[in-house]
């Protein structure tokens, strides 16, 4: 099957046509794209720095589809009418992929073609000075104490500060500073000139010093001058993939075992807690067992060939075919979708990352599957992209609206690898199999490895010597991988189907005039006004229910009109989905375990932990303390009672701010932890699931001290004993400790004497690890499914069904619905692997800490708050029971704790 080389020919010949010498080629207008002449695109526009960018991108493409006189043609008009030195601010990772890569590609292609006889005997190295010279025209961006890279330089002042526009910028992605090494090292093997190398070698060092060492994942944005992760979102798609790519590939081109070895670390981790084959979920590193998103970008479309290079085919063939199945979906593969493979961004820039897994993939396996695969992104590209000046981007996929763009991206690598995918070897005027792709698909020698370089580039080893394992299946055989020829077949079958089921039908026709688009569920706030009219616009009603939770319920026949109806439907099915997307991995509670007389450690609270502060699964020891009411007992101003809260653990009371707020307050009077209580009357742990706080959407780097919550029943006896004891002392841990742990081997105080039958209650149920909360009692089978928001005026939301035709009505009565979140912070409320099989549970969304019980309150909040920081232990019902008999009403909690423990072993 031979590609049609017409057809990416007449894409460059549009170039030369209508765009040259501007960078890009507007395909819509048919003119090129000028930076400052066309409206600003924002970051997109770094990429342009009037250096002929598209030209110098394609340089090797047309020597690999045998334009030899073109290519000629184009290096001669590079080297004529090119300058590097403009007074303009660029992306230093574009510049470096495209420009310098495109240039030693280009440098790479004439010096084989003159070593050949034929062509580019004139050649003398000039497209190799000219890549020297923008080298270090990208050094200044280095001038950093972490030696990573600013991420924009001035071509002409490099990084003066505010003055050229560049110097001021504290963040760059992960994907910005780690895809440098090969374009670098390359120069410095080229040229014998060091110090490109060193550079790009230093950077990769920084960031794998600051990797997350418990996860060994990296974040999406990293602070270049100190370090700190900005978003510690870990996935392998934006901001990160090439990465990884350049780890395995530096191994490759530079044949130094190191970074294999950081690639092997990194990929483990990546296949431990990102792949879920056939997908690829970005996860928080602290928190890698949660999800921290609900889509996936299409960048990640190169992590499949990625995995060919590393030799695991397998999650590599399931992976691409959930890619190929959405491709065919949506006639290209959207800038990002749903893990129910649903548009969530509907751009298409025409990425070549698909074509480039289906590329390796076919050259792994030999599958001709893959062939057909390569048929559909051609043939789309031909039906859909092609305009009459060349490709145009699609605006949105489900539409086929078109945007006046090409990216050179486009002919660099699209075209590249379509085309290497169906020629044969003979239509190849090179091996490729000499030559390594950099991200932007430029050709690099492999014969790199044995150029000279400096000695002292070497990294530090963090290791003398590699293990074996490293090298495992880095080269498979795929007849032995696969002896059966059905068995690729076997691993699409079921991707297929499932893509199948849960793509999303046509959006249906919107009546004229309505002018917003319907509510998504990942953006619903139930504090939000205009979310509310909405929903009433959807037919979709809030009910409130006693113990303040609210209910969403729909009635079809309420909705303003049958497209509202149809919206409403949608929208309560997001709400489920989400649920079932979110609520895969949960975090455990931690315990706080009350050690002072007359308790001495029998007693154990249900805690529910923070993503913020010190983890205490992490210390050996805990928190161990006093625990003194703070004023004012919301804790969202300055702690009035400094000098008593200082030393101890301060109790708070939910609600007012955000939790990470009240924790920066405590920690400045001087407390060494802090225990969050509920002021919603009368949950506990045994009926609603573990509540984990959640940060303010900001940098919590600065709060160093534990908090812990406690549901009103568990903080009730916390504030019950401290009524009747004045001094109560707790253990903040991860778990409950063993009493002889806490007194450190002296002798039990009080009635704890040895073979006692309180010593033989208090190991039953307090020796073993505190991991589980007790049983949570089904809600009413009546209810669809739970949900609780906690904005502002925080709610479960109950999404209810009636009066609506049945849509994928396979869900469980009772399936829990968790709610939306902001991409950086994982849900709040989490449960242990064990509880999955709860029939309905309420569920809480992040960064949202308002009271349940404001809403249903009457009473001023300022007066409750008031007359608890008198009595802080709450209503007169409460505050009524005993110590014993709330010690009772615990007994039974304990009991359920060591059967679920007990279940769990």
């Amino acid at each position: 099957m031979q590609p049609r080389t017409g057809h990416v020919t007449g894409g460059k010949d549009q170039v030369e046509d209508h765009a040259y010498p501007a960078d890009e080629l507007m395909p819509l207008t048919c003119r090129g794209r000028v930076r400052g002449l066309e409206p600003s695109r924002g970051d997109v526009d770094d990429a342009l720095g009037m250096f002929s960018l598209t030209l110098i991108d394609t340089l090797d493409t047309l020597v690999l589809l045998n334009k030899t006189t073109e290519f000629e043609a184009a290096v001669r008009r590079v080297l004529t009418d090119v300058r590097l030195d403009n007074d303009i601010v660029v992306s230093v990772f574009e510049t470096n992929i495209r420009v310098l890569g495109g240039l030693l590609g280009g440098h790479s292609m004439a010096v084989m073609l003159k070593d050949g006889g034929q062509h580019m005997q004139w050649y003398q190295d000039e497209l190799l000075h000219m890549a020297k010279e923008l080298g270090f025209r990208l050094l200044p961006a280095f001038n950093t104490s972490s030696g990573l890279p600013y991420p924009r330089v001035n071509l002409k002042h490099g990084v003066r500060g505010p003055e050229t526009r560049t110097g001021t910028e504290t963040d760059t992605c992960t994907a910005c500073a780690g895809t440098i090494i090969l374009e670098f090292a390359a120069l410095s093997r080229f040229t014998g000139d060091p110090v490109f190398e060193a550079h790009a070698r230093r950077a990769l060092d920084f960031l794998w010093e600051k990797r997350q060492r418990n996860s060994n994942l990296v974040g999406t944005t990293i602070n270049i001058h100190s370090g700190e992760w900005v978003r510690r979102d870990s996935g392998v798609g934006a901001g990160i993939d090439s990465y990884y790519e350049y780890l395995l590939k530096a191994y490759v081109l530079l044949g130094d075992d190191l970074f294999l070895e950081r690639f092997n670390i990194h990929y483990a981790s990546i296949m431990k807690y990102i792949s879920q084959p056939p997908l690829l979920l970005d996860v928080h590193i602290h928190k890698p067992l949660l999800p921290a998103r609900t889509w996936m970008d299409s960048l990640l479309a190169f992590f499949p060939g990625l995995q060919v290079l590393k030799g695991d085919i397998r999650p590599a063939i399931e992976t691409h075919e959930m890619l190929y199945q959405v491709t065919k979906k949506h006639n290209f593969l959207p800038e990002a979708f749903t893990t129910d493979f649903r548009v969530h961004w509907a751009q298409h820039p025409l990425r070549p990352e698909f074509a480039e897994s289906t590329y390796f993939l076919y050259k792994a396996t030999g599958d001709p599957y893959y062939l057909e695969a390569g048929r559909t992104i051609l043939d789309n590209l031909n039906r859909f992209a092609r305009v009459p000046c060349g490709f145009a981007a699609m605006k949105d996929v489900r539409t086929g609206s078109h945007e006046d763009r090409m990216d050179s991206f486009f002919l660099a690598e699209m075209f590249k690898y379509l085309f290497l995918l169906f020629a044969d070897a003979e239509d190849l005027p090179f091996d490729v199999e000499d030559y390594i792709f950099t991200t932007e698909a430029h050709l690099l020698p492999l014969s790199l490895s044995t150029a000279p370089h400096a000695s002292s580039l070497s990294s530090n080893r963090t290791s003398e010597e590699l293990d074996d394992s490293n090298f495992d299946w880095t080269c498979p055989n795929t007849r032995l991988l696969f002896p059966d020829p059905a068995f690729p077949q076997n691993l699409r079958e079921p991707i297929r189907s499932a893509v199948d089921k849960s793509c999303p039908r046509p959006a249906p026709y919107r009546e004229p005039g309505m002018g917003r688009p319907p509510l998504r569920a990942q953006d619903f706030m139930a504090n939000n006004p205009e979310h509310l009219e909405l929903l009433r616009r959807m037919g979709v009603s809030l009910i409130h229910l006693k113990d303040g939770r609210v209910q969403l319920v729909q009635h079809a026949t309420q909705a303003v009109s049958a497209v509202a109806a149809e919206d409403g439907v949608r929208f309560m099915q997001e709400m489920m989905e989400l649920s079932s997307q979110q609520q895969k991995e949960q975090l455990p509670p931690r315990a706080i375990q009350i050690v002072s007389h007359p308790f001495f450690g029998r007693v154990v609270l249900t805690a529910g932990p923070a993503q913020f502060g010190i983890d205490l699964s992490k210390s050996s020891t805990g928190v161990r303390g006093f625990v003194i009411v703070a004023e004012p007992y919301s804790g969202c101003s300055e702690i009035t009672n400094a000098e008593y809260v200082q030393g101890h653990i301060a109790l708070l009371q939910r609600g007012q701010c955000m939790f990470a707020e009240k924790a920066r307050h405590i920690q400045k009077a001087g407390a060494i932890g802090g225990i969050v209580i509920d002021d919603n009357e009368g949950s506990s742990s045994d009926t609603a699931p573990l509540f984990q706080m959640a940060g303010d959407g900001r940098s919590t780097d600065d709060v160093t001290l534990p908090l812990l919550f406690l549901f009103h029943k568990e903080g009730n006896i916390l504030l019950e004993s401290l009524k009747e004891y004045r001094e109560v002392e707790v253990l903040m841990s991860d778990k409950a400790r063993d009493r002889a742990t806490i007194f450190k081997g002296k002798p039990l105080p009080g009635s704890l004497i040895e073979g006692s039958a309180d010593v033989q209650e208090a190991e039953g149920g307090c020796l073993t690890e505190a991991t589980t909360p007790t049983s949570f009692e089904p809600i009413a089978q009546s209810q669809m499914s739970t949900l609780e928001l906690d904005e502002l005026a925080p709610e479960d939301v109950t999404p209810l069904q009636e009066d609506v035709s049945p849509v994928d009505q396979d869900t469980s009565p009772t399936e829990e619905v968790r709610p939306p979140e902001e991409e950086a912070s994982p849900a709040e409320e989490v449960r242990p692997p064990e509880e999955e099989a709860s029939p309905a549970e309420e569920v809480r969304p992040p960064e949202e800490e308002a009271s349940p019980a404001e809403a249903d309150s009457a009473q001023p909040k300022e007066e409750r708050d008031s007359e608890k920081r008198e009595e802080p232990e709450g209503d007169t019902d409460s505050s009524s029971q005993s110590v014993d008999e709330l010690l009772a009403d615990w007994r039974e909690d304990l009991e359920a704790f060591q059967q679920m423990e007990k279940d769990e072993l």
